[in-house]
């Protein structure tokens, strides 16, 4: 559905079939012909104010960015709980979200684009990297993305998966397996029919 949205709009729409979040990336970003590289989810929804933030971050010397992140629709109460401390930890982190990054063609190129040994947290590591390379910034503009996920698995699902995570550390995301938040079969948003 993204891509046929995309091309009635004119856009140029490339297709691969990765399944691996980091190489899809690294692939718009080849096909891409601007100077300015903006990554954004299918469900994600950018205004127009938040581009043009992006595009001044950018402009004004930053190598690259995320944003403040919203969700769509009412979310589990654990997750109302948890995103004012994740969005507190991305800021002071100088992370973005996986939802929404931009960065500079001359940025991505230096640090290598996405690293494609990672299955998840890929915008972690490609935060760190950008940061590493010059100002990296976490914009007061707010994205909106799909609260899907978080209402199509039980908070112990999710926490199983951090737990794992944090356990794990680096090693747990450089696998396809226990990334099924990530990779498994859609499931049905009782929010919507999609």
């Amino acid at each position: 559905r993204t891509a046929s949205i995309a091309e009635r709009h004119e856009a140029r729409v490339v297709r691969v079939a990765h399944r691996q979040i980091a190489a899809t990336r690294n692939s718009g970003a080849r096909a891409a012909m601007g100077e300015l590289f903006i990554f954004v989810d299918a469900d994600t929804i950018v205004t127009e104010a938040v581009v043009r933030a992006a595009v001044d971050a950018m402009r004004g010397g930053a190598v690259g960015g995320g944003a403040s992140v919203e969700f769509d629709g009412a979310v589990p109460w654990y997750a109302k709980l948890l995103m004012p401390v994740f969005a507190w930890f991305y800021r002071a982190s100088g992370l973005a979200a996986g939802c929404f990054l931009f960065c500079s063609r001359d940025a991505f190129v230096t640090v290598g684009g996405f690293d494609e040994t990672f299955f998840g947290a890929e915008e972690i590591v490609m935060s760190r990297a950008l940061r590493n390379h010059g100002r990296f910034v976490v914009l007061t503009e707010a994205v909106t993305t799909s609260g899907r996920k978080l209402r199509t698995h039980s908070g112990v699902e999710v926490f199983k998966i951090l737990v794992r995570l944090a356990l794990r550390g680096p090693q747990a995301v450089k696998q396809r397996e226990g990334m099924e938040l990530w990779y498994a079969a859609r499931r049905q948003d009782p929010k919507k029919n999609v």
